[in-house]
């Protein structure tokens, strides 16, 4: 049951991942069904697809796995979080970040070392409280229920799925973003407006232009664009929220993971307020594209900022 409920954000993230190559190259991320890391060698990031991940070498930042078995018996710098997996940490494993285990099983042989926190819920567990009643009767223990409250908890259990993926593959990115909402949030705000309306433009040209077959793939491009842009400036609040909310109480500093999690419970918990969580998650939405655009996907403060032209070289002296 677990798995079928990952699948579709499994998806979701396989999109977003395979529109964002720039971004996924400047990380070297690896995309494969059986990925092996040696003793001694050393890989950036390991996305698993089913298959196999065996790793005994040292993976610089983390190790997302969607289905599958995770065996760590190196080092791994950043986060190891699998969706329905099997992970499993040999004695001689060292985790610097967070492990997350959503479904799937998790194994940790005495003498491993997890230097962050360990979130871990098991298929099992899972299904018998939330469908041993029934769907709505184990969920929300109402005979009826509205629609669209459903819905609303469906789709924030993908965004659980692609916000611990995010902080996971993009933690770098993600808080250098929040650092420049938090100095620029009305011009981000702004960015994002005129941004949306474009993309209403472009949406009902690309419409138009799919009468004649060409539009079609455009507009499929331009859905695409819109979900992945819209993805990462939710993240960025995710980690804003979170952030502040540490600041605000004075806890020590968390993780990426840590901060995103935070956030995105707080964010979830605002969107299910009537009127007050519709106007949110556009302030949101619009805040969200303009960060996302204004800082090239976090990887700049400014994009619209001109670099200055670098000085012409002095004319050499005459010869005596």
């Amino acid at each position: 049951m677990m798995r079928k409920k990952l699948l579709p954000g499994a998806c979701a993230l396989a999109v977003l991942l395979a529109f964002s190559g720039p971004l996924a190259a400047s990380q070297g991320i690896t995309m494969q069904r059986d990925v092996t890391v040696a003793a001694g060698e050393t890989q950036d990031n390991i996305i698993l697809l089913g298959g196999r991940a065996q790793v005994d070498g040292t993976i610089r930042q983390s190790i997302v796995a969607f289905g599958g078995t995770v065996t760590v018996g190196g080092e791994v710098d950043g986060d190891v979080v699998g969706f329905g997996s099997r992970i499993i940490l040999k004695q001689s494993s060292a985790v610097k970040g967070d492990v997350v285990a959503l479904g799937g099983t998790l194994q940790k042989e005495p003498g491993c070392t997890i230097r962050g926190d360990t979130v871990y819920f098991e298929s099992a567990e899972l299904g018998e409280k939330l469908f041993k009643r029934g769907f709505f009767g184990g969920i929300f223990a109402l005979p009826l229920l509205p629609v669209i409250l459903a819905i609303k908890l469906a789709a924030v259990f993908l965004w659980l799925i692609i916000a611990l993926a995010g902080a996971a593959l993009f933690p770098r990115q993600i808080v250098f973003a929040s650092g420049e909402l938090r100095k620029s949030f009305w011009p981000a705000f702004g960015i994002g407006l005129i941004a949306h309306i474009v993309l209403a433009g472009l949406l009902i040209f690309a419409a138009l232009l799919s009468i004649i077959l060409i539009g079609i793939p455009v507009l499929a491009a331009l859905i695409a664009a819109a979900f992945i842009v819209k993805v990462f400036g939710r993240l960025v609040f995710f980690y804003f929220f979170g952030d502040s909310l540490r600041q605000a109480f004075g806890s020590r500093p968390a993780s990426a993971v840590g901060a995103i999690l935070l956030g995105f419970l707080l964010v979830s918990l605002i969107g299910f307020l009537p009127v007050v969580g519709f106007l949110f998650t556009i302030v949101l939405n619009m805040a969200g594209w303009g960060i996302a655009i204004r800082t090239k996907f976090g990887t700049t403060e400014n994009m619209f900022l001109k670099k200055p032209m670098p000085a012409a070289p002095a004319p050499p002296a005459p010869s005596v």
